[in-house]
């Protein structure tokens, strides 16, 4: 069972305005792919990736080397259930369509809307991107439907697809929480095992990923306890490595050499629509 530090505890840290948005962690003239990452459940765009004693998170300081056509971009969001301060009221749902504006505007040139997108999501990170995904697919805005038609593949590490080993923070009592900030209730909802929303993101999510197949586009799709990457870390240290040495790092990097490789540009017809 995965064990989380004491949300309480964590309360009595001083809490820095939440870093929120696209963030450009490594810019590359020549791109043709943008890994988005994507944190989770009290996370942050910078500090889920970044490794103990470490000055910067991990991805801007292994993967240009590694990947040399990649653009790597890093999406931040309110997603602390508690804090001193007041919650974020978003629910996952606007997580999901925030996550979708700003990665379509920091796409919004010519040759950046062309190229590939693959997604590194952590826990709830997970979610947002799925309905992220799901919201793009089948927008009546065209600048909005690219992001889907540019998607080649997604790595879930940590994510609850089932929600049911994120039951300890859906059990702690509201009462207790209020005490030191209002509770950002629909996050809570969501990480409960029978969640409708939670039910609803992940039936649709896979019945899209069911009928790509069928239709031979197939979106590959990496889960964490599911396929490839499984990673001997607690739930928050799974995503801070240290080294390129280790296990956990060589596995994900497999994954995104692999669709690296397969990346082709958008087809042309949809980079002048508007």
């Amino acid at each position: 069972m995965t064990h989380f530090p004491s949300p309480l505890h964590n309360n009595k840290r001083n809490v820095l305005p939440f870093p929120d948005g696209i963030k450009v962690w490594h810019d590359c003239p020549d791109a043709k792919i943008d890994i988005c990452f994507v944190h989770g459940i009290t996370g942050n765009r910078d500090t889920t990736w970044t490794a103990p004693g470490r000055a910067i998170a991990w991805p801007p300081d292994f993967l240009p080397a590694k990947l040399p056509e990649a653009r790597l971009l890093t999406f931040g969001y309110d997603a602390y259930i508690v804090q001193k301060t007041v919650a974020s009221s978003n629910r996952l749902v606007d997580h999901a369509a925030n996550l979708l504006n700003d990665l379509t505007n920091e796409r919004s040139s010519p040759d950046a809307s062309r190229r590939r997108i693959i997604f590194v999501a952590h826990s709830l990170g997970g979610l947002v991107c799925k309905e992220a995904i799901l919201q793009s697919r089948n927008n009546p805005e065209v600048h909005l439907r690219r992001v889907f038609d540019s998607v080649i593949g997604i790595a879930f590490m940590g994510t609850p697809h089932k929600g049911s080993w994120m039951a300890d923070w859906s059990k702690i009592p509201a009462s207790a929480l209020g005490l030191v900030k209002s509770v950002n209730k629909s996050l809570l909802e969501i990480l409960e095992t029978d969640d409708q929303l939670l039910e609803s993101i992940q039936s649709r999510f896979w019945s899209m990923v069911r009928e790509l197949r069928e239709n031979k586009l197939s979106l590959p799709v990496t889960l964490e306890g599911y396929a490839a990457i499984s990673i001997h870390a607690n739930h928050s240290n799974m995503v801070k490595f240290g080294s390129e040495e280790e296990t956990g790092f060589k596995r994900l990097l497999g994954d995104l050499t692999r669709w690296d490789k397969h990346a082709r540009p958008v087809l042309n017809d949809q980079q002048n629509v508007s």
